[in-house]
């Protein structure tokens, strides 16, 4: 498993974190302002925390295909767990993170009191049911332990999977946010909740588990081929984004790097890269 990169000093500084061009910028400008009149030195990396797959990987096809012909400087920090990330991108150490999705950043802005805004959707990772003891959905049985995450979005997601494959019931309306206490009818089975990023780990200790697509894909398991159930891809809420501090969407390196997360070069390497274990969540942009 790869190790948390510890950053040891802020990669920017509060004026040199891009917040997008006013209309008092002139082409003579090193750097563009934002509406808030702070800075941002455009010449500068633009510096991403991510997850290593698929995020940084689609990140460094970026950088290593596209980046330069928009004259953008990108660099890619990784990160193995789903905190440090936001709270980089909100202290400045980051300018940009890309490893979430909607529920768990409204839950997270919620609960840590950070400002942290989606900039463009890039592709969605169907959560997935795997067990190496069992073959088939059917062969799931009471007395039998399941791992989900226990963050609250990704928890709730997790329920609500295995509800709609009949392993359990829930109480009616509790949706994404739906804990193991809303639970009516469990069906004798046992559940253990476990940090996200360790529930892959946790597979031959349990009988089954629903883990992340991306977490699935860096234990070396297709969610296309290998999950005993997955979720559907039509009307998804969790595609995962881009996201950057309120106030820095208009910084003109992540405007670029955003028109580059939606390309065709980036459809085409997701379709091909993932074969369906992880799918585009953007059309193909019209050509100009």
């Amino acid at each position: 498993m790869r190790k948390n990169i510890k950053i040891t000093a802020a990669v920017a500084s509060a004026a040199a974190l891009a917040l997008g061009l006013s209309a008092c910028g002139t082409d003579s400008d090193p750097a563009s302002k934002s509406e808030t009149g702070a800075k941002a030195d455009t010449s500068k990396a633009l510096v991403v925390a991510a997850s290593p797959t698929p995020h940084a990987d689609i990140l460094n096809f970026v950088k290593k295909n596209l980046a330069e012909k928009e004259g953008l400087k990108l660099e890619v920090k990784e990160f193995t767990d789903y905190v440090l990330p936001n709270t980089a991108t909100q202290d400045g150490q980051v300018d940009a993170n890309f490893f979430q999705h909607k529920p768990y950043l409204d839950d997270f802005n919620a609960k840590q009191k950070t400002t942290i805004v989606p900039v463009v959707d890039v592709h969605l990772e169907p959560l997935g049911l795997y067990s190496k003891k069992v073959k088939d959905l059917k062969d799931i049985k009471a007395g039998q332990t399941i791992a989900v995450p226990n963050d609250t979005t990704n928890g709730g997601r997790a329920l609500q999977l295995l509800a709609e494959n009949g392993l359990i019931t829930l109480k009616d309306g509790v949706g994404t946010s739906a804990k193991l206490s809303d639970i009516t009818d469990k069906k004798g089975l046992e559940f253990k909740e476990l940090e996200a990023a360790t529930v892959p780990r946790a597979l031959n200790d349990v009988d089954a588990a629903v883990i992340n697509g991306n977490y699935a894909i860096e234990a070396k398991l297709s969610p296309a081929k290998d999950s005993l159930a997955l979720e559907k891809a039509e009307g998804n809420p969790y595609a995962n984004f881009l996201a950057v501090k309120a106030g820095n969407e208009k910084d003109p390196r992540v405007e670029k790097l955003a028109k580059l997360l939606n390309s065709d070069e980036v459809k085409k390497f997701i379709e091909d890269t993932y074969q369906g274990s992880i799918v585009p969540a953007f059309g193909t942009p019209a050509k100009s």
